[in-house]
């Protein structure tokens, strides 16, 4: 059975789309950038996407492609495709728009975007953090912020298989 297709949401923009989106937004708001693989939704992630919204204006969430995510995580990621990933995501009021990238690590994008804050969860150190020096060099800022305790990705696939046991 193959899988159903989704409806298509204005959330989501290539890369180019986001560049020219963002264009007459620069000078009146300011844009905030985070990225992760956000394979299969949790609170953890919900409240991170959230803190980091109430950071800025505008919410650009980067998401790893597919390859992008199983090259990090390994041939058994992700549980859900890019599609999905995204739909999902896109539901969120906090996510203004969404940007899919290939790459390992999202520095092209962020130099694309040219964020004005940049976010991570505080798994990385500020100073571990790609882009830091694209975004701080421009005069933004970048923060590392603490995550909800005891929600991971890795977690619930491990309860989750726990309970095919």
């Amino acid at each position: 059975m193959s899988p159903l297709r989704l409806p298509a949401n204005p959330k989501l923009r290539s890369r180019s789309e986001i560049i020219a989106v963002l264009a007459p937004l620069r000078p009146v708001s300011s844009i905030v950038f985070t990225n992760g693989c956000y394979d299969i939704l949790h609170p953890g992630h919900v409240d991170l996407l959230q803190r980091a919204r109430s950071m800025g204006d505008v919410l650009v969430l980067g998401l790893n492609s597919d390859e992008s995510v199983r090259r990090l995580k390994g041939p058994t990621r992700p549980v859900n495709r890019l599609a999905e990933r995204a739909f999902v995501l896109a539901g969120l009021e906090c996510v203004d728009y969404i940007v899919s990238f290939d790459e390992d690590t999202p520095l092209e994008l962020i130099k694309a975007v040219q964020p004005k804050v940049l976010i991570k969860g505080g798994d990385w150190s500020v100073e571990n953090i790609v882009g830091r020096d694209v975004v701080e060099a421009a005069g933004g800022s970048v923060h590392s912020l603490p995550l909800l305790p005891g929600y991971s990705t890795t977690g619930l696939i491990r309860r989750l298989c726990q309970l095919g046991e």
